[in-house]
């Protein structure tokens, strides 16, 4: 591993594996089970919130990366959730890691499930935030907004209000606050057509039920966070409250006034959440 470049107040380094090159930055303290976060569909280690990563990393050992293909990685961006589980595992493993807790956002939370179903042992606590499990019955569509934006060959700071934030004054300003922590970043990689591209299969085969963990959740029993903005356009809070239903040892924290980027508008209070969680008995 070399260290390579700053961000996020972390060096970034790099780790040779099965998928390739793969970047990651770590910092906080060490000694205790480390806590790796899984990113949203277009994610970068460079588009974490600052202010939630300086909460979590107050008290424990944090590693942010990105997947093959996708911002600092070098190899080829992967199509299905299954392919970049078994990234993050290769990366785990490459770490010399034997158990991590995992958080996973968005689309980083199809990753961490599947993570946790495929790499039995590793994974001691699960957080899942602003995710779904898959194709899960009932659920409300985005509206049709949603993709339009998302798919868009560039987001400018209104499409990533509209799609993380909710509406209100305070939704916005919130918004507004951590877009400017994230503008701090020097030299902000990007993920590439062939990514998007790659992940927008992903994605699809996720929530069509193809590539899914819906009929498998009985299986994670590990202590899970669950976490939802209830004004969430990109993934209906619906799905997180099927999803803890099926979950053998799950709770549920919905936050009434924030959309699909809850963890950054309420970085410190959810922060202290996945501590306390992480620290439980």
């Amino acid at each position: 591993m070399t260290a390579a470049g700053e961000g996020s107040g972390a060096g970034t380094e790099f780790v040779s594996g099965a998928f390739g090159r793969l970047a990651f930055r770590r910092f906080g303290p060490a000694g205790d089970v480390p806590l790796l976060l899984c990113h949203r569909f277009r994610g970068t280690i460079d588009d974490w919130d600052p202010a939630f990563l300086s909460v979590l990393a107050s008290e424990r050992d944090v590693i942010v990366f990105d997947g093959p293909g996708v911002g600092h990685s070098s190899g080829e961006p992967q199509s299905t959730v299954t392919e970049m589980a078994s990234a993050a595992q290769d990366l785990v493993s490459r770490l010399g890691l034997e158990e991590i807790d995992l958080l996973g956002w968005s689309m980083g939370g199809f990753v961490a499930q599947q993570t946790a179903l495929s790499g039995r042992g590793v994974v001691r606590r699960l957080i899942v935030a602003g995710s779904k499990p898959g194709l899960v019955p009932g659920a409300p569509s985005p509206p049709s907004e949603v993709g339009q934006i998302a798919g868009k060959p560039v987001n400018d700071d209104e499409d990533l209000l509209y799609l993380f934030f909710p509406e209100s004054p305070e939704g916005r300003a919130a918004g507004v606050a951590s877009l400017e922590r994230l503008s701090a970043t020097p030299n902000r990689a990007v993920v590439s057509r062939a990514g998007v591209q790659a992940q927008s299969a992903a994605l699809t085969r996720w929530s069509s039920g193809t590539d899914s963990a819906w009929e498998r959740l009985d299986e994670l029993a590990m202590p899970i966070l669950i976490g939802a903005g209830a004004q969430d356009r990109l993934m209906d809070a619906f799905n997180s409250y099927a999803m803890v239903r099926r979950l053998p040892n799950a709770n549920l924290v919905i936050y009434g006034d924030a959309g699909h980027a809850f963890l950054f508008q309420h970085a410190e209070v959810f922060g202290r959440q996945v501590l306390d969680f992480l620290s439980a008995p």
